[in-house]
């Protein structure tokens, strides 16, 4: 080894060119390669490299770009290993090619040219300064064509034309040696810069210049949706529809010739970088169908008509007209209540909200999914929610939770409801019902995963006065007089219900059919047979289906513009990049789960290479919000509560879940706490805090923990009651003990109640998701047991098997953010 390598030097501080190269040689060798090093390294017993660790970095491999030997590499570094000892293993292996990268070229790029998006007329500068034993001489190439003049370590283009886009590269020369640089990719974007406005400063901050357009096209047509960011390096694109990412639409420029009428939607493009990520605009794609004209008897027309028909005669006659049906819009309120304060908690609820969210938006639905609500909070929900509605909106109510009917009246359970409870403590769907009506909207749906037993509490008496429309669907998890169900898993599973509904969610048939299906599933399930039976309710005339496309009309404008205020007050924070004085570069980045629970991490991007040891953590919350110090700041999603997104979120960071986003009355501000130790000090680490305030994030825009701040809701749902009828009390439904098979939202974990109830009875089962119609053979049922539950207890959904299947991309919350636009505006009229 050369002595300019000094043996001593610790491999965790090896230059990143070195670590590269001398990964790249071992990764791709079979015999001589990171397998055998970490043999050689384990037999020395001085570094301890076991067979645990050798696992671990073998599945590297699976990952696109994970590397086993930089695993291998980092491991020995931590527990000490030098270049010296290093080298020693290396000529042990006999790899010389690997041992060749330990020692100093006769030329050496230092700064390599980087890849940058930038606005046409600004300048370009590209860089690349190399060092050798003899002097150096550069060439810059476009492509292959060499870059005339382009002879220096600079490569400035002033100013930079469409035409300059393209890929750079640099030859070094020094004496009889030449070392290429690493490409460089330059995009020039036409864009027409406000007056007084810059985008010079490419420091690393993506700057987002180009929109996405709405578009109203016909069949057949082709779309072309355009975005674009500057910054350095040069942004990722990846183009969405409906929350979902689109195959190998990576360009700026997405293209889709000859569309279809399934292809409308809502598009929208997410434009990252190394150290950051942002959203475009959602804009709507509406696709109609060609309408078939026959030409017939005589009809005057105007020179417009002819054209809007295609041109030729002016005699004409609609033949006709597509009995396609339209939304003008969808939208959806998902509630998932699970955390009872006063009665017993549920799993399945989470999961199903979860499923469902991600269904419904590949429906084109505007989707908010919320957890865990007070009675307060879900009047203040369903009170935005109908804001959102209007003449022909499909609209969908989802609850998972406790629940009960009286006198053919559902009531959903809030979190905070007493023991027991009664309808003054509870949110009436009928009534909800009623005002929705009032709203002319397309669609009904109503989709109540909760049990349906009496309330021998509630004595009260409903007045509620629906009118005949042809449009109202009911789907109920269970009989009325019956239970819903979740099923006991070590693991998350989904409800029945949602089980088997979300098996079906897609099809493009009528919502009734759709239900009618699930119903059928169901009851060849032979864990719930004879216990519990989906029950459809409906006066729907049409064929309204939940795939239908989405066509707004001239009355919708004012809609479409809450929905825009929406997006803009739901959007997600933006991931940030903080530097610290001792030189470390700390990303912060979000990511919603729901539309009230957001998640934090945090990344190390630049340790300095006098730091030993480095860590950055948040803390500091407000007390408003479910934040368990336990449970912050830890090393994977899952130990923090967070299973459905931990495929999504990047790694090697620490993440903490924030929940009840809801109960937010001030702007989220934290601390940011990054811990370090050095080499040359003692190992008493050193703290550099800085705060954050990243304003109301999510649902908290909305400010539902305020008392109801609207009659509407609140007047409907509370109904005439007797004397004795008191908000203060309500139903109390005890369970019977040791309850394996659960009842749903009544569903819940095995668990001790102290009173039990005398038609209580106990039914164990014992049966593998396999041997049931529509079982996916990845869950088991181990001790279904059910038992008569009291009114109180509801039902709840469960969670999905594999959580982490699912695609709602980390910081798409758009869904969520078009509906909360919508409230807000809509506020404001009528405050007006």
């Amino acid at each position: 080894m050369s002595e300019s390598l000094d043996r001593s030097t610790k491999i965790s501080l090896l230059k990143e060119p070195v670590v590269k190269k001398l990964c790249e040689v071992l990764d791709r060798s079979s015999n001589k390669g990171w397998r055998k090093l970490g043999e050689i390294v384990g037999n020395d017993k001085r570094f301890k490299v076991s067979s645990d660790d050798m696992e671990m970095c073998s599945l590297k491999v699976l990952e696109l770009e994970g590397s086993p030997s930089r695993v291998l590499l980092r491991l020995m570094g931590e527990r000490g290993c030098t270049a010296g000892y290093l080298v020693d293993y290396l000529q042990t292996l006999g790899n010389s090619e690997a041992l060749q990268c330990l020692k100093p070229s006769a030329l050496q790029i230092l700064i390599q040219p980087q890849s940058v998006a930038l606005i046409s007329g600004h300048n370009l500068r590209l860089s690349c300064h190399a060092v050798g034993k003899f002097p150096v001489q550069y060439q810059w190439f476009k492509s292959k064509e060499e870059v005339p003049n382009g002879v220096s370590p600079d490569l400035v283009i002033s100013p930079v034309h469409p035409r300059d886009a393209g890929f750079y590269i640099c030859r070094v020369n020094c004496g009889e040696t030449f070392e290429f640089s690493q490409w460089a990719q330059v995009d020039v974007l036409s864009v027409a810069v406000p007056c007084g406005q810059s985008y010079h400063s490419l420091d690393g901050r993506l700057k987002l210049v180009i929109q996405p357009q709405s578009q109203r096209l016909h069949v057949g047509e082709n779309l072309q949706l355009e975005c674009g960011a500057v910054g350095r390096p040069i942004p990722r694109y990846q183009w969405h529809r409906n929350g979902v990412p689109i195959p190998k639409a990576t360009k700026r420029k997405l293209v889709i010739p000859h569309v279809m009428q399934d292809q409308h939607g809502r598009y929208r493009c997410e434009i990252s970088s190394s150290t950051e990520r942002m959203w475009t605009n959602e804009v709507d794609i509406v696709i109609a169908p060609r309408i078939s004209v026959q030409i017939s008897g005589a009809m005057e027309c105007s020179e417009d008509d002819v054209y809007a028909i295609g041109g030729g005669s002016c005699e004409f006659f609609l033949n006709s007209i597509p009995d396609q049906l339209y939304a003008t819009d969808k939208v959806a309120l998902l509630i998932g209540n699970l955390s009872y304060q006063n009665h017993p908690q549920l799993k399945a609820p989470m999961v199903d909200v979860y499923d469902l969210t991600n269904l419904l938006r590949q429906l084109n639905f505007q989707v908010v999914s919320l957890l865990d609500l007070t009675e307060s909070e879900m009047r203040n929900a369903v009170d935005e929610f109908l804001l959102l509605l209007h003449k022909g909106v499909y609209g969908l109510l989802y609850y998972a939770g406790h629940g009960y009917e009286n006198y053919g009246n559902s009531f959903m359970v809030p979190v905070d409801a007493p023991n027991p409870y009664r309808s003054a403590n509870c949110l009436c769907v009928q009534s909800i019902l009623k005002l929705m009506q009032e709203k002319e909207t397309g669609l009904n749906v109503f989709l109540l995963d909760m049990c349906r037993k009496r309330n021998i509490h509630d004595d009260s008496t409903p007045n509620i006065v629906l009118r005949v429309t042809a449009n109202i669907v009911f789907g109920y998890a269970t009989c009325q007089d019956a239970e819903a169900f979740e099923l006991s898993s070590s693991g998350f599973t989904n409800g029945v219900f949602v089980k088997f509904l979300k098996k079906r969610l897609l099809d493009n048939e009528k919502i009734t059919v759709v239900l009618d299906r699930v119903a059928e599933d169901m009851g060849q399930f032979d864990a719930t047979r004879g216990k519990q039976a989906l029950e459809i309710r409906s006066s729907l005339s049409e064929r309204r289906a939940l795939t239908d496309p989405i066509l707004p009309d001239d009355s919708a404008d004012l809609a479409h513009a809450h929905s825009r205020q929406w997006a803009k007050a739901h959007e997600l924070p933006e991931s940030m990049c903080l530097n610290f004085d001792c030189g470390a570069r700390i990303k912060l980045g979000f990511a919603a789960e729901f539309s009230n629970v957001l998640v934090i991490y945090t990344h190390i991007v630049k340790k300095p290479e006098d730091m030993a040891f480095c860590q950055a953590h948040v803390t500091d919350f407000s007390q408003d919000l479910d934040v368990d110090p336990k449970e912050m700041n830890r090393e994977t999603p899952e130990e923090t509560g967070i299973y459905f997104l931990s495929s999504s979120l990047p790694q090697h960071c620490l993440y903490t879940r924030v929940s009840s986003l809801q109960k937010l009355k001030e702007e989220l501000v934290f601390t940011l706490c990054l811990q370090g130790t050095f080499t040359a000090m003692d190992d008493d680490p050193v703290h550099w805090t800085k705060s954050i305030n990243i304003g109301k994030p999510l649902i908290a825009r909305l400010d539902l923990h305020r008392a109801m701040r609207r009659n509407s809701c609140l007047q409907t749902c509370r109904m005439p009651h007797s004397p004795s009828h008191s908000p203060c009390h309500s139903p109390c439904h005890s369970p019977g003990p040791d309850h394996r098979l659960h009842l749903h939202h009544g569903l819940h974990q095995a668990q001790d109640y102290s009173r039990l109830s005398p038609q209580h009875h106990y039914l164990d089962t014992y049966e593998h998701l396999q041997g049931a119609v529509g079982g996916c053979g990845d869950s088991c049922y181990d001790n279904l047991s059910q038992s008569r539950y009291e009114p109180e207890y509801g039902s709840a959904g469960g969670l999905s098997s594999s959580p982490g299947r699912f695609s709602i991309p980390i910081e798409a919350s758009d869904d969520i953010t078009e509906l909360q636009t919508v409230f807000i505006n809509s506020l404001q009229l009528q405050q007006q």
